[in-house]
């Protein structure tokens, strides 16, 4: 059984668990708070994020997948020759991301949105936000959907 759970999810699992863990079996959990007896857990591991792309909000699922392209065809989730395969390929790819971006006024962000759009007037509001921040500026994620509704109307 493979389990993909965020921390909070699975604060909330505990029980369940921990009762999983108690009956044995092949599974693995990806993501969690903490270890549960009886289930192999991989802690969310955000130095994993550049080699499986995407944000920190999927990571657990591309960790899956992942952890799925190690597995041996037809065999256990945890097989010993996986979690080696994983962790050595975990260990090649770790990557802390750091970022030095220049924090911006909401009048900034808003006069980027314009100016990105009428350059490109069919580029979703994810791909702004990666543009602006590819260009060393900084902008949290909600703060930028609210300031794109805000200049651009609900779109």
């Amino acid at each position: 059984m493979l389990l993909v759970l965020s921390e909070s999810y699975s604060r909330i699992l505990q029980a369940e668990l921990r009762e999983l863990g108690r009956l044995g079996g092949d599974v693995l959990l990806l993501g969690g708070d903490r270890e549960v007896p009886g289930i192999h857990r991989v802690p969310s591991n955000r130095a994993l994020r550049h080699a499986l792309g995407g944000t920190l909000t999927s990571l657990n699922a591309r960790m899956a997948i992942s952890w799925v392209g190690h597995c041996s065809p037809g065999g256990p989730l945890t097989a010993p020759d996986t979690v080696a395969a994983w962790g050595k390929w975990a260990a090649e790819s770790e990557k802390q991301e750091t970022y030095d971006r220049r924090p911006m006024t909401d009048e900034e962000v808003r006069a980027f949105i314009l100016t990105a759009v009428r350059a490109n007037p069919n580029c979703s509001k994810t791909k702004l936000l990666r543009l602006l921040r590819e260009e060393g500026m900084a902008c949290e994620q909600k703060r930028f959907a609210t300031l794109y509704v805000e200049t651009m109307g609900d779109g």
